[in-house]
């Protein structure tokens, strides 16, 4: 079996046309591949579309202030992509002239790019010969040759790392890195996979041993757990309280409310944890409008969360020092970045 030479034919048939398959600029094919880190292609079109438009170049990107940066990929999830991505920048103007390393090796210096997205750029951008190893990578490959190695463990991923460049087009490795990952994404699926017009369907141990269900092998699940939110969205005179979170949080550089986290699910606000977050003391009872319940899923994390709208009579002087929320006006808040649930809510009680 030529496999190289198969996949690459079934892919000049059946390949989608998207914007970064038009071109070498390694600065708007790392823009893809980032984005599309944990995205899918139709979710993360627009976000690449947007980031060019904003910032053309990787000088711009570079320029930007990072809270631009943060306000457009909110909705992408993972912010410390973006994060990554800024600081990426800036070591390609100061350390490689303002030019993105051309090999597999020096782009794996850059900041948040790894293995995978080193040699989406190597390939795609420079034309070298290194494979590109994704989920759709491991799907593809497990099958086709039934590989049971677990690809959550460093020998599985040197298996499959192995076995991708042992079968890389010499002559053209960049098409086959991009017909591989294709092939995973819109016909070896992870359910219902489309077998009967695959060109390796005569070939596939994992059909001929009825083991396609149950490849790639991962044997590390991530464990889940629950958090209870209450968001406190305080208001005075059109002015909402927040902050910008600091730390290493996943909303790390992302602007919210004072919130209470509870490890189980609570219906009223109480006293004594409200002052603790926002050193307010308030009356109590207290008037509030209660917001729908939002459930919000990360990947190791789910999130029920409750926001309480309290409009102040008087307002709370927040210079003193004593305290981290600012004032901010409705169009200000337009334009920061902030969590995606945060927006969702804004969008549907405040805007």
């Amino acid at each position: 079996m030529d496999f190289s030479t198969q996949l690459i034919s079934w892919y000049e048939q059946n390949k989608r046309d998207l914007p970064w398959r038009h071109t070498n600029d390694p600065y708007k094919i790392w823009l893809s591949e980032i984005i599309l880190q944990q995205t899918r292609v139709q979710q993360g079109l627009p976000y690449y579309e947007k980031f060019l438009q904003n910032f053309p170049t990787v000088k711009d990107f570079a320029e930007a202030e990072i809270d631009k940066i943060l306000h457009l990929w909110q909705g992408l999830g993972y912010y410390s992509r973006a994060r990554n991505m800024h600081k990426a920048a800036n070591e390609v103007m100061e350390q490689w002239g303002g030019k993105f390393p051309e090999n597999y090796k020096d782009l794996l210096t850059l900041k948040g790019v790894g293995k995978y997205t080193a040699a989406a750029i190597a390939s795609f951008a420079f034309g070298e010969k290194v494979a590109t190893v994704d989920g759709n990578v491991y799907r593809v490959l497990s099958r086709v040759f039934d590989i049971k190695e677990d690809i959550a463990s460093g020998k599985g991923q040197k298996v499959f790392s192995e076995v991708a460049n042992e079968l890389i087009s010499e002559t053209s490795p960049d098409i086959f890195n991009q017909a591989l990952m294709e092939m995973g994404a819109i016909q070896c699926v992870p359910k219902s996979p489309k077998c009967e017009p695959c060109p390796f369907v005569q070939e596939c141990l994992a059909r001929e041993n009825d083991s396609i269900g149950s490849l790639p092998v991962k044997l590390k699940k991530v464990k889940v757990t629950d958090h209870y939110y209450q968001y406190l969205v305080i208001e005075y005179k059109g002015k909402l309280m927040m902050k910008k979170r600091e730390g290493k949080g996943i909303w790390n550089g992302l602007y919210d409310f004072p919130l209470i986290h509870h490890s189980e699910k609570v219906e009223e606000l109480k006293k004594e944890q409200v002052k603790e977050q926002t050193l307010l003391e308030l009356s109590f009872p207290v008037h509030y409008q209660k917001s729908e319940s939002y459930k919000h899923i990360l990947s190791h994390q789910r999130l029920y969360i409750d926001f309480y709208h309290i409009t102040l009579e008087n307002e709370i002087d927040l210079s003193n020092g004593q305290f981290d929320y600012k004032w901010y006006d409705i169009d200000a808040i337009k334009d920061i970045g902030k969590p995606i649930i945060i927006e969702n809510y804004l969008s549907k009680y405040i805007y």
